[in-house]
């Protein structure tokens, strides 16, 4: 009953602070119109992280609906700095281009809770591009910037404290020796699908946090590859 009372305080204090960003989202998407939409995530509870947004019919993000990006998009990406990744891309399913920004959210302890996204419908903007363009004669094309790929240190352990943050919170504080075998595999099954195991050193930590080897781990990866 204490550990009860102890996780809806902390749920509580997490859902004071993340209600802060609430008027920031809709100021942004205000200022940027109907093609912008704003997401806000509550990272405490990764499996149903989503808890407002504002123009989802940009991506049709929902609340209660899980974070998509996070890992591959922002964790992964070179231009992760100071918790926030800008100006990354990607598809939906029906092929629209959308230009995404993602800050994360700390408390006052300095720990990862929550996200704030940004995702922007590049339709309008590239159709607009590409009439404009028409009608100038031999637009150059343009050629991307490639950064050379350098290790570093610190980032990488701050990616991981995060990873690390997030699987604690993924598998929760149920003894590994309750859980049974189907909800291990659930758990991985959402890591995987997340792209959580790109993360150097994830499998050491769901296995010890498992209470698995990682021969195990990896067996219910290759067992959920199969059934996809």
């Amino acid at each position: 009953m204490y550990i009860l009372s102890e996780r809806l305080t902390e749920r509580n204090l997490v859902m004071n602070s993340l209600e802060q960003y609430i008027a920031a989202a809709e100021m942004i998407a205000k200022t940027f119109g109907h093609d912008c939409e704003v997401v806000l995530h509550d990272l405490t509870v990764p499996q149903s992280s989503v808890v407002y947004t504002v123009n989802n019919h940009v991506t049709g993000r929902k609340v209660g609906q899980s974070f998509n990006h996070l890992i591959t998009e922002v964790l992964l990406s070179q231009n992760f700095t100071n918790d926030y990744s800008a100006n990354y891309y990607f598809h939906t399913n029906d092929g629209r281009l959308i230009k995404s920004s993602t800050l994360l959210i700390r408390n006052q302890d300095k720990k990862i809770i929550g996200a704030l996204c940004i995702n922007v419908d590049t339709t309008r903007i590239t159709e607009n591009i590409n009439w404009l363009s028409s009608l100038i004669p031999q637009n150059p094309d343009h050629t991307p910037i490639h950064h050379d790929q350098q290790e570093n240190t610190s980032k990488t352990e701050h990616i991981q404290e995060i990873a690390n943050d997030l699987i604690d919170k993924i598998i929760g504080n149920k003894p590994a020796d309750e859980l049974r075998r189907d909800e291990k595999v659930e758990m991985v099954r959402f890591m995987e699908q997340k792209g959580l195991f790109l993360i150097r050193g994830t499998i050491d930590r769901v296995a010890e946090m498992l209470n698995v080897s990682k021969v195990t781990v990896y067996s219910y990866i290759e067992e959920i590859k199969e059934k996809i």
